[in-house]
């Protein structure tokens, strides 16, 4: 099995399976690593959502206050069903489980929180830069969800 490996990512594979960066590496380290790679990853982007659904618990009352100000419907509700949703699915990720469907559920969520709290587009000067930069980290965050979901 060849694998063809460049730049950052060759210099990295040459330095941790030397075999595989050779085109020596048999199917099952090629396998291995790619099953190490694809486990790390889910557990990044997996807890990523754990902390950050934990750190609204936390933060319960000034972002619920926030989301009031907005005038968002039942801001209490919706952020402790959208905390609730980041820590049990943030888990789930890391954890492997069910993959496509909590990769799917985050991208649902975080696609509706760009849009609703995020609206960069309703600002302008420093807090439009903030709010966009913001948006855009999250547009990455649900391709690395779609790819955890059709790979992991």
């Amino acid at each position: 099995m060849t694998i063809l490996a460049t730049g950052v990512t060759g210099k990295i594979v040459q330095y941790l399976i030397p075999s595989l960066a050779a085109g020596e590496a048999s199917a099952s380290e090629a396998g291995m690593f790619i099953q190490t790679g694809h486990a790390l990853g889910l557990a990044l982007i997996g807890g990523v959502f754990l902390w950050a659904g934990i750190e609204h618990f936390v933060k319960f009352r000034a972002i619920s206050g926030d989301l009031a100000a907005r005038r968002f419907p039942a801001p209490a509700f919706l952020l402790a069903a959208g905390s609730m949703l980041e820590v049990v699915a943030g888990f789930c990720l890391a954890m492997g489980v069910a993959v496509p469907y909590t990769a799917g559920a985050l991208i649902l969520f975080t696609a509706a929180a760009n849009m609703l709290v995020l609206c960069f587009w309703r600002y302008d000067g420093p807090e439009r830069q903030a709010l966009r930069s913001a948006f855009l980290i999250n547009v990455a965050v649900i391709g690395g969800l779609v790819l955890a979901a059709t790979i992991g």
